[in-house]
Order: structure tokens, then C-alpha cells, then sequence
């Protein structure tokens, strides 16, 4: 499955394929649930292991530091056994065909979408 990155990205094409690698592996592993709020806002509901909402503020700090269109909040709370982490993702109306295919493909793997 191929994810292209927007025109706006400044991270090397070669290192795209590792950071797609490294959403696939949360949102497989993470996401319990996807809402979408309109064109331009999603939130991801993850749940996991101590340690989760540190992994998913450094994902988004690096993220937006080359798609600089993301604003990405992330919320963590207690939870047992480990971690959840609401996160917000809002982008501007030129980017939401980026945001409606990335918030595609946390859905098509969210550990939440399994049976």
C-alpha cells in the first residue's frame, strides 16, 4: 500500500518510507478507534503499553516538523495496564485530501478494525 507524500513534505524521499513504516506500525498496533470530524479534522483513539503518548508526540513533532500543515494534539490519559492516547489531527483545507488518506489507512489497519 502506497501512501505519497505531499508536495508540501520536506523529509527526504529516502527516509519516507521508514516514517510511513513507523505510522503503520502504531496504527496497527495502537488505534482502537477513528472519528472524523468534517474534511479537516480527525481523532485517533490508541490504547497500548507505557510509553505510548512519548512515541506518539515524537512521532508528531517529527512529522510536523517536514508537513508543517499538520497540528497534531495528543491527550494522554492513565489507563490499565499502560497508556491512551486521544489524538487530534487538523490540517488546512488544502491538505485534507493528506489527512483523509492517512486517517484511510489508520482505519484499514487500526488494531480496533480487527474481529
Amino acid at each position: 500500500m502506497s501512501f505519497p507524500a505531499p508536495d508540501a513534505c520536506t523529509l527526504p524521499t529516502a527516509d519516507q518510507p521508514l516514517r510511513l513504516a513507523e505510522f503503520d506500525d502504531l496504527f496497527a498496533t495502537a488505534v482502537r478507534q477513528v472519528d472524523r470530524a468534517g474534511a479537516t479534522r480527525a481523532r485517533l483513539h490508541l490504547a497500548g503499553r507505557a510509553g505510548l503518548a512519548a512515541r506518539v508526540r515524537d512521532l508528531a513533532a517529527r512529522e510536523t516538523a517536514c508537513c508543517s500543515f499538520f497540528r497534531f494534539t495528543a491527550t494522554a490519559r492513565a489507563a490499565t495496564g499502560g497508556e491512551a492516547v486521544i489524538l487530534d489531527i487538523e490540517v488546512p483545507a488544502a491538505h485534507a485530501d493528506v489527512l483523509a488518506a492517512l486517517v484511510g489507512r489508520a482505519s484499514e489497519l487500526s488494531a480496533g478494525a480487527r474481529p
